[in-house]
């Protein structure tokens, strides 16, 4: 029945329902109805996304960073840099940057793809200093970096430095698609890749800067097959010579079975190791790693373990050497899909750290904690003072004693695991037609405190805003999801996400293009106390008139209760909300829709028909049924008229959403009037041409309008004349902006002015095509 309800919305629902249909047809509530995506159109309508998708048909991103300091978004894409301003006037700048000449050719002919392998895909855009980017990019399977001038704050340079093109193998990975992940500190760039054409030397490398490159051994004890997520730079002590980078990734652990398990790790390296003197040459000797574990406890000790590390989000805090981790994890599990929201604290990652090693004394024996003794210095601890004992200080890893670096390569595990905070997660989702591939989080100021916003990013370019809410004795924490946002309108994959808090705005890339999405909109949530507390969005409160942002300086008429979301006790005084019906009509067998969407994702909704003073509850079946956005009739009876009420019930709260009061048109009446010139040809008013012969006719609707009743008929005449009407008009005012367009750069062209007239024509004709 999707044709017949989309003809419907097309010729019955854009012109009955005047005030309550939006002018875009795949924004109206009929579209909803039949599961036409209206979360992209409503964003955009509601200016809350800002969209770039450059002058191509893809911008192939794959990377983005945001940079406060400049106040522009940079993106990495296909042989391409974009630079755009973040003072919404969408201006940007763009620097071309194909693979060197001939790495293309010799790309294809080892036999990878020329369109998805064999181009420049730029993977790392780091800030060098206060003027210069770092951007390393695949090179056609040739890495190769370079520095890009950016200019001083208030600049908008945006130049590549040619003579600063060197060979970017160990800062970049040679595929595309291969996972890695760098960070830039003091100088110097830690990256964790594969660093070889054929993706088998995974390291942990240490580049640029003064001192000689770093890298772990070619061991797989140290790591196996790993899926590199994620590196920060964290302190863990007042002596910045004890500060580490920490890695977050998978790999392929042997658990004493016959087949290998996949395991997630968080591993650490001293930022001041330079290796051994005689062992561990320009190797890691302080490199350790230990399990991370994401599961949810079940019966007689037996967990559901979630073991594929997705994305990990440092939530930094006012103490900067105890940031939370945020981690989304997936199944591995033949048995069902399912993804889960893991926290850890720094203090439970230091602990596993400082516990015992984990030992094996042969491949036939199993893991147990090293029971021996323990060189000095501890394997794993950086030379600093916090790590120092009288008389046996040493001020570089060079001097530590062959013994610990011997240790330190024959036990990188460690025997504890990671748990999160609470030993479970904070958010679960299972069987969903979605994957969880990215996450950030912010953390804001609410009336009981602070609450930590996950912002959930999927393969098919949505967008979920949580909360986890730990209430009294609840073992297991209670999820909240406050938005479901179609940021991008076709379904794609979500390769980066950034939180602004300046800007208070969360930036999506895609390869179709980036998305600024406001963290916040509390109008959204209704015009009344009640709807605007069941909401439960930590960033919105009642201010006794509107839902507003929340600010802790407005206390008189301020409501907000995230944990309880109690409308009875926090709106005692307030509107609680209740409005007199709308009228909607339909067309008797026919179909048609009743709108009715609560604000709160988690309310229930509940309809009941009344016919005189009888009220009943809606039957549902195969001609009457409910759908998310609403009831629809998929053959309208004349029995079916009367008031409709739409109820919403959410933790023990229920008020009406909506009133609707549905008349029927007999269809003996609407045949009358269809038979009548419905196949006749009527131009449209004012602007020529013709509608198509099933278009109904200008006197067709004004004798459907007789028995609406007059009122309002030239409104309804001039939204009918915009809906039929305004493709054409459209159309014809697109095709005259191209022309002139086009005459201008023939024009320029003509008087010198444009040097490259072939490029500048080619994409105004795109355009105007």
């Amino acid at each position: 029945y999707r044709i017949e309800i989309w003809e419907y919305c097309n010729f019955f629902c854009n012109v009955w329902n005047v005030v309550s249909v939006p002018s875009d047809p795949t924004s109206s509530p009929c579209c909803a109805s039949v599961g036409v995506c209206c979360d992209f159109s409503d964003l955009v309508a509601s200016s809350r996304v800002l969209l770039f998708s450059g002058l191509r048909d893809e911008l192939h991103v794959s990377f983005m960073f945001v940079d406060e300091y400049h106040e522009r978004l940079f993106l990495g894409g296909k042989d391409t840099l974009y630079s755009l301003r973040l003072d919404h006037t969408h201006s940007h700048n763009e620097i071309h940057w194909p693979p060197s000449p001939g790495n293309r050719e010799e790309c294809v002919q080892k036999g990878k793809d020329p369109e998805t392998d064999c181009a420049n895909f730029v993977r790392l855009l780091q800030p060098f200093n206060r003027t210069h980017l770092l951007a390393c990019g695949t090179g056609a399977f040739q890495p190769v970096c370079v520095f890009i001038n950016v200019g001083h704050r208030g600049e908008h340079i945006f130049t590549l430095e040619r003579n600063s093109v060197e060979n970017g193998r160990g800062r970049c990975p040679h595929d595309p698609n291969m996972t890695f992940t760098s960070t830039f500190t003091g100088g110097e760039l830690y990256t964790g890749l594969t660093a070889d054409f054929l993706g088998r030397d995974s390291v942990i490398l240490r580049s640029m800067g003064s001192r000689p490159p770093m890298r772990t051994e070619t061991d797989q004890r140290l790591l196996h097959e790993p899926r590199f997520v994620g590196s920060h730079r964290i302190p863990d002590s007042e002596d910045s010579a004890d500060d580490k980078v920490y890695f977050f990734f998978t790999e392929r652990t042997d658990t004493g079975g016959r087949e290998e398990a996949i395991h997630s790790r968080v591993g650490r390296v001293c930022v001041n190791d330079a290796g051994g003197q005689r062992v561990l040459v320009n190797k890691w000797s302080s490199f350790i790693k230990a399990r991370l574990v994401c599961s949810v406890p079940g019966p007689h000790g037996i967990d559901t373990h979630f073991d594929q590390l997705e994305s990990v989000f440092l939530l930094r805090t006012k103490d900067e050497r105890n940031p939370e981790i945020y981690a989304i994890f997936s199944s591995i599990s033949n048995v069902f899909r399912g993804y889960a929201v893991c926290v850890y604290r720094m203090s439970d990652i230091r602990e596993v750290f400082n516990g015992p090693f984990a030992h094996k004394d042969g491949a036939d024996h199993q893991w147990g904690p090293y029971e021996g003794r323990v060189p000095y210095p501890r394997p794993g601890a950086c030379p600093s003072k916090m790590t120092a004992q009288p008389s046996l200080g040493f001020s570089s890893s060079l001097e530590f004693p062959d013994a610990v670096l011997q240790f330190a390569r024959s036990h990188p595990l460690m025997w504890r695991s990671v748990y999160p905070a609470g030993r479970r997660p904070v958010l679960l989702r299972v069987n969903t037609h979605y994957r969880l591939t990215h996450i950030a989080v912010d953390r804001t100021q609410a009336e009981d405190g602070a609450y930590d916003v996950m912002f959930l990013a999927t393969d098919v370019g949505k967008v979920l805003k949580v909360i986890s809410l730990h209430r009294g004795n609840m073992q297991t924490p209670e999820e909240v999801t406050l938005e479901d946002l179609q940021v991008f309108k076709v379904p794609t994959p979500i390769v980066s996400m950034e939180i602004s808090v300046k800007r208070q705005a969360l930036f999506v890339a895609a390869a179709v293009g980036v998305a600024q999405v406001r963290l916040h909109r509390c109008d959204l949530y209704g015009g009344v106390c009640a709807e605007c507390c069941l909401a439960r969005d930590p960033y919105c409160m009642w201010d006794g008139s509107a839902c507003v942002r929340f600010t802790p300086q407005k206390r008189r008429h301020r409501r907000q209760d995230i944990r309880h979301a109690d409308p009875a006790q926090q709106c005692t005084d307030q509107n609680l909300g209740g409005e007199g019906p709308r009228v909607t009509f339909g067309a008797e067998n026919n179909s048609t829709f009743l709108e009715c969407v609560p604000r709160s994702p988690q309310a229930s909704v509940s309809w009941r028909h009344q016919r005189g003073e009888q009220t009943d509850k809606v039957v549902y079946d195969e001609r009457v049924m409910k759908m998310p956005g609403g009831l629809l009739f998929r053959r309208v009876l004349a029995s079916d008229a009367g008031l409709y009420i739409c109820r919403s019930q959410e933790r023990g709260f229920s008020q009406t959403v909506s009133r609707i009061w549905l008349d029927v048109l007999r269809a003996d009446t609407l045949s009358d009037i269809l038979s009548r010139d419905g196949k006749q040809k009527q131009p449209c008013p004012g602007h020529g041409g013709g509608l198509t012969s099933r278009s109904p006719s200008r006197s067709w609707f004004k004798d459907v309008l007789q028995l609406i009743g007059p009122a309002g008929l030239p409104e309804v005449e001039q939204y009918c004349e915009r809906v039929w009407c305004g493709e054409k008009l459209r159309l014809r005012r697109k095709h005259k902006s191209m022309m002139e367009k086009y005459q201008q750069a023939q024009e320029s062209a003509r008087k010198g002015r444009v040097l490259n007239i072939d490029r500048k024509v080619e994409q105004t004709l795109k355009e105007w095509h």
